[in-house]
């Protein structure tokens, strides 16, 4: 997951900066110069697919692919990297032992079938495929399995906080894991898709690991990478799995200016480009050429509330801030069609999936009504002289949600002002607790499909969050509070999944009503794709496939 900051930060749950970074799970921010936002069950991969994949192993079509991405990569190693557009190209290098189907359903890619779980959930077994090999030849082994997922903690990467449920890692012969969890940690099986490196080849030169010569098990090998220029890499021949890449070779490219890239796609410089802001998806449609590719993302955009220093520290005052505006018309003004209405920390589709509640939580936000935000100020001692500050990332959907929210505070009689910072200025101010920094703030966030990538990471109290996401400060701010964001640390420590449900329910519940946060929109990972392009799909977590155990990409051209 992955932090929030212009390059899309932390881990694969990352802080939304349109896809960012943030401990193991992200800060959602936004990746785009022009104000864009870089934002089942289980089933085998037959090599089966739509769209010009043959589905017997071998490529059929060839061809070569160029993507316009919204940043430049990064990094290339998954013990390091901690940013969107670096994972994007290194999930077709790695592999994991568990990956996603179509949906947010895992099934096995380097492991050869499901997990053993011991009875309390504390002992994951996996069987490592006899066959997998990595790209220099050797075998995977259960030493690599063990290295990977032990490095972020022994090297205190920021990708620690992804790994360190895990205690120790048992490797009894070469092709057996035994995972023992310090507690039954009900979200393993999502971390168990972390990417598997070879320690041999990484122990041997991390540097040349990171960013030139990165080796993995996937079906694509790495070529070439200029910073800020492109990103190169083409078909492994001796890939180890069933289906071998229809595409030869696929270079991603950079643009980050919004309209600029609609221009590489309208004239066939790029034959695939992310991310369209809602002011050019009519620009898009109207390419004769090309469609647009969709589905919600596995995110969450929200405006937060200091709740350590200042006026917001009061639930009254955040509810009257509630109801100057109205959520909902500014996400219909400034966000569909590239992102849905949320009304809580869960996304859509996650929320489906465990089967919450989510119209209870519809109804807990409030229209706007500026007298009643007013008698509630009045009612909570804010005087009018008071002088908001509010705080936004380099993106122009949560900067507008700012004004929105600004210009009711200024119906209602105050001083209120928009700040917009860079991502370094923002992240470094959003944990300071400090309400000479803020009073509010928009971010994003995005995770792995279980509710504690939205939970745990944005309201936990332990040595994992605090400082570093703990932007609001909600889990300190009174007794109601600490007993909510208390529910999320004990739903991470436990593997039944109905307790963990009816935990997550009663502490969302609270929070929604103390109003730490005010929910606002899930992007979709939406491409434009030109005629040509084959069985290209987003996916929800891993933004899109290219050759995957759904999937085939090829390009007639």
């Amino acid at each position: 997951m992955t932090k929030d900051n212009n390059s899309q930060l932390i881990n694969r749950r990352r802080m939304l900066q349109g896809l960012g970074v943030a401990g193991i799970a992200s800060v959602a921010g936004c990746s785009g110069g022009g104000g864009g936002d870089d934002t089942g069950g289980n089933q085998s991969g037959d090599g089966n697919q739509s769209g010009g994949g043959s589905g017997d192993g071998q490529a059929s079509q060839g061809g070569q692919l160029k993507m316009g991405l919204v940043k430049s990569p990064l990094e290339f190693d998954p013990i390091m990297l901690n940013d969107v557009p670096s994972q994007q190209v290194a999930q077709n290098i790695f592999e994991g032992l568990y990956e996603y189907n179509e949906s947010t359903g895992l099934v096995p890619a380097l492991a050869a079938g499901e997990p053993e779980v011991n009875g309390d959930g504390t002992q994951y077994t996996v069987q490592i495929a006899e066959n997998a090999t990595f790209q220099n030849g050797d075998p995977v082994t259960s030493e690599d399995v063990k290295y990977s997922f032990e490095a972020p903690v022994n090297e205190e990467t920021q990708n620690a906080s992804e790994v360190n449920m895990v205690e120790s890692i048992d490797t009894p012969d070469e092709k057996t894991a035994v995972f023992n969890l310090k507690y039954p940690y009900g979200a393993f099986e999502t971390t168990l898709a972390w990417s598997i490196v070879p320690k041999s080849v990484r122990e041997n030169d991390k540097d040349a690991f990171n960013t030139s010569k990165p080796v993995g098990s996937g079906p694509f090998q790495f070529d070439d990478w200029q910073e800020g220029q492109f990103v190169r890499i083409s078909r492994y021949d001796d890939y180890w799995g069933d289906q071998m890449p229809n595409l030869a070779q696929v270079e991603f490219v950079p643009v980050e200016e919004a309209t600029t890239r609609v221009t590489t796609l309208r004239n066939g410089e790029n034959d695939i480009i992310e991310e369209i802001p809602p002011q050019l998806y009519s620009s898009v449609e109207q390419i004769q050429d090309a469609s647009i590719d969709e589905v919600p993302g596995i995110g969450y955009f929200y405006m937060a509330f200091n709740c350590a220093e200042g006026p917001t520290t009061d639930p009254k005052v955040r509810e009257a801030v509630d109801y100057c505006f109205d959520m909902d018309q500014a996400v219909s003004n400034f966000v569909e069609p590239t992102g849905l209405r949320q009304y809580s920390p869960l996304p859509q589709a996650l929320a489906d999936e465990w089967g919450f509640d989510v119209s209870q939580w519809e109804q807990i936000p409030h229209g706007k009504d500026i007298e009643q935000a007013q008698q509630l100020f009045e009612e909570a001692g804010v005087s009018q002289d008071y002088s908001w500050r509010i705080i936004v990332p380099p993106d122009d959907k949560r900067e507008q949600i700012g004004t929105t929210v600004s210009n009711g505070l200024q119906e209602a009689g105050f001083n209120a002002e928009v700040q917009r910072l860079d991502w370094g200025a923002f992240l470094d101010q959003y944990v300071s607790g400090s309400e000479d920094d803020y009073n509010m703030y928009t971010l994003g966030w995005s995770g792995t499909p279980d509710p504690d990538a939205f939970t745990y990471y944005m309201f936990g109290a332990t040595e994992d969050t605090l400082g570093v996401t703990d932007g609001t400060f909600y889990h300190d701010s009174s007794d109601r509070a600490a007993e909510a964001t208390q529910k999320f640390v004990q739903a991470r420590e436990m593997a039944d999944q109905e307790q963990r449900k009816q935990l997550y329910t009663e502490g969302i519940t609270t929070v929604l009503e103390d109003r730490a946060h005010l929910p606002a929109y899930n992007l979709k990972n939406s491409y434009g794709v030109k005629d040509y392009v084959n069985d290209f799909t987003s996916h929800p977590v891993d933004s899109f496939h290219l050759s995957s155990n759904h999937n085939n990409v090829s390009v007639d051209k």
